[in-house]
């Protein structure tokens, strides 16, 4: 017989599950406004959710769980994804509280008011074996990969990874990246949903909108951020309102970083490990230990055809690691970058993860990113072009900077300078922005001795 799991871990209905607005939504309000957007939902099975405030977001996911809807979350939202999800689910729509140009049937989320409420406080209970949400990674031709979460599976996760990080209840928690988003889904919306935290509403990006939006929930806090967000925000000389713990994920992130970020904050800094196959399995504190740690009831497994796995805990099956990791013994390891992320120049390997930390250690550079504009990553390249951001700097002195951390075979031709480098929205940087920019370079135009 199948089990169930309630939709929230919540036992008093008074208890805070979001501060909206400037206000805090109780549990037994947002059981109401989910009852209410449920009811307005159409009929289709399939809902894509693009609602920019965090908690409508939670909203609309929890009111398409209680109607037997599937919660899709591309990576991404352009035409051609969403030709892909038009055609694996014909019914999908949109849920959207401003402006979209996507090319879906759209339903607007009903602001309060616009369909009776509910005096009904009771949690509903899900079956745990029901597929609540459908993740998507980018297939090697571009197409989006589908994995199906259940229930039980995600709840599973977040239980084990607020276990991991012993935050106490309503914790008010502050997250810079989308909700739709693997690791913002994960560490923002279910964390309120089973972690007992106090979900902030906004969705801050720049330094200054983070710092406001910490200063306008109570203490304890927690941010859940990138290293991109974490770097912008040391940068400038504001004032951070205390926090009792900073998470971090979805990029390589440096030590140095990381130690930076805990003598600002004077919190810990947790950074999280994870895939969209997987959900987040391990956690590190980075500026201690270059070691992560699994989640409890979770283990690593002998490797098949060359690929690390994981099992147990939250995953069904013996699930892929698609990094390169070295086992530790008890459930730690060390990353060593992606397997797709390696490149063979003149016979001698590196990895684009270890090129970018360097590129980004030396002095001055807010932001680098190497790029192999000929090849897969894998194969053998003929050379590498790098990006950086690097006001005051000049390329002749990134150079030598460069030449004195990594093998002449790996340095860049060219060095390209820009303003920013055209991250989305959760920190990284697509494959595709890096090959739009590297092509704008290779484009017949006077060049010196160091262009393409």
């Amino acid at each position: 017989m199948s089990r169930s799991l309630p939709l929230l871990s919540h036992t008093d209905p008074q208890a805070v599950f979001a501060w909206y607005r400037g206000r805090p939504v109780r549990v037994a309000e947002f059981l109401s406004d989910i009852a209410r957007v449920a009811r307005a939902m159409p009929d289709g099975a399939h809902v894509l959710n693009v609602c920019q405030d965090r908690y409508h977001v939670a909203v609309g996911f929890a009111a398409a769980i209680v109607r037997d809807k599937i919660n899709h979350l591309p990576s991404t939202r352009n035409a051609d994804t969403v030709r892909h999800l038009r055609e694996s689910a014909p019914e999908l729509f949109c849920l959207v509280d401003g402006p979209t140009d996507l090319d879906l049937p759209q339903m607007r989320y009903p602001e309060s008011g616009e369909a009776p409420a509910t005096e009904s406080g009771a949690i509903p209970e899900i079956d745990a074996d029901r597929v609540v949400a459908r993740v998507y990674t980018s297939g090697s031709t571009g197409a989006p990969l589908p994995h199906d979460k259940t229930w039980g599976s995600l709840v599973a996760c977040i239980r084990a990874g607020r276990d991991r990080l012993g935050l106490p209840p309503q914790t008010s928690l502050v997250g810079t990246v989308p909700a739709q988003h693997m690791y913002g889904f994960e560490s923002t919306l279910l964390m309120a949903f089973h972690g007992d935290l106090a979900l902030s509403a906004a969705h801050p990006f720049y330094p200054a909108d983070i710092v406001e939006e910490l200063a306008r929930v109570p203490a304890p806090r927690l941010l859940v951020s990138t290293p991109v967000h974490l770097r912008a925000l040391l940068a400038t000389d504001l004032d951070i309102p205390p926090l009792s713990l900073v998470l971090c994920a979805t990029a390589p992130l440096p030590v140095e970083l990381a130690r930076a970020v805990e003598a600002r904050t004077r919190a810990p800094l947790v950074e999280i490990y994870g895939s969209t196959e997987t959900g987040q399995i391990a956690t590190r504190r980075t500026a201690c230990t270059d070691a992560f740690t699994l989640f409890d009831g979770l283990s690593l497994v002998p490797e098949s055809e060359g690929v690390a796995m994981t099992s147990g805990g939250h995953l069904r099956v013996p699930t892929p690691i698609h990094d390169i990791i070295e086992p530790l013994g008890g459930g730690d390891f060390r990353l060593h970058g992606r397997s797709a992320d390696m490149v063979n120049i003149a016979g001698k390997r590196s990895s684009i993860a270890y090129l970018n930390h360097q590129l980004c250690t030396i002095p001055g550079v807010l932001d680098g990113a190497f790029f192999a504009p000929d090849d897969a990553p894998g194969e053998t390249v003929n050379r590498l072009m790098a990006f950086a951001v690097a006001p005051g700097v000049t390329p002749e002195a990134l150079r030598r900077a460069l030449r004195e951390r990594i093998d002449p075979a790996f340095l860049p031709r060219p060095l390209v300078l820009l303003g920013e480098l055209p991250r989305n929205a959760t920190g990284k940087l697509p494959r595709s922005a890096l090959a739009a920019l590297a092509a704008a370079q290779c484009r017949p135009a006077p060049v010196d001795h160091d262009g393409c």
